[in-house]
């Protein structure tokens, strides 16, 4: 009878610590929901190589990140260029990197932003850029705790080679050029088969191309925001 009661325990405690690992396990599941929010995350804080240096430049922790990229970031998602205050910059900042983030916006203005003194109210710089699409794919997502650990791949769509009927103004057919990050050419995907296949290509040609890891923090009512970005 002691012998049964041992086993009973022992399967009992065998079962109790399955359960445990099965929701250890479910909890780290994505759903399509967080997926969706990492991807828009990260393209509202992926900017433009020749406005930034790098669209998504490597830094440890946010406040180490380079300002230009900061500000250009926040100046991106401003969403009324009319009359910008103080306040709307600072709360635009911690709205996008949270608030572990204590960079100050200087209220002189800087290269985003210039302060108009007569209106006292700051605007925006013009944003210059080129022909160069800077883009990114989500390769792969690991969940742990409160973070996301997310490999992104890093390419260029040159779109320079772009043509229009001289006439109608209808787009012709062109190549556009899928470019490393060195500005090597990759691969060539012709204007009318759209997005799906230059995603496709760069996948096939994937160890031809940088990568990066994005770790992203969640906040207590799931928000996420950017830790840290390192190169792979």
């Amino acid at each position: 009878m002691k012998k049964f009661f041992i086993i009973i325990v022992i399967l009992f405690v065998i079962f109790i610590s399955l359960l445990i690992y099965r929701k250890s396990q479910q909890k780290n599941i994505l759903t399509a929901t967080e997926v969706d929010n990492i991807q828009n995350y990260i393209s509202e804080i992926y900017m433009w190589k020749e406005v930034t240096g790098d669209a998504l430049p490597v830094f440890d922790e946010i406040n180490s990140a380079p300002d230009k990229w900061i500000w250009e970031v926040v100046k991106k998602n401003i969403d009324n260029y009319d009359s910008i205050t103080y306040n709307q910059i600072q709360d635009k900042i911690n709205e996008i990197f949270g608030q572990n983030c204590t960079k100050q916006f200087p209220r002189e203005g800087n290269d985003a932003f210039l302060y108009n003194e007569e209106l006292q109210n700051y605007e925006p710089t013009v944003t210059q850029i080129d022909s160069d699409n800077d883009v990114f794919i989500i390769n792969e997502i690991k969940k742990e705790k409160d973070e996301y650990i997310v490999e992104i791949v890093e390419y260029i769509e040159d779109y320079s080679q772009e043509k229009f009927d001289v006439e109608t103004g209808e787009e012709l057919e062109y190549d556009i050029n899928i470019k490393n990050l060195s500005g090597d050419v990759i691969t060539s995907v012709k204007n009318t088969e759209g997005e799906t296949k230059i995603i496709e290509q760069v996948k096939a040609n994937i160890d031809k191309f940088s990568k990066k890891i994005v770790r992203l923090t969640i906040d207590k009512e799931s928000k996420i925001f950017v830790k840290s970005v390192q190169n792979k």
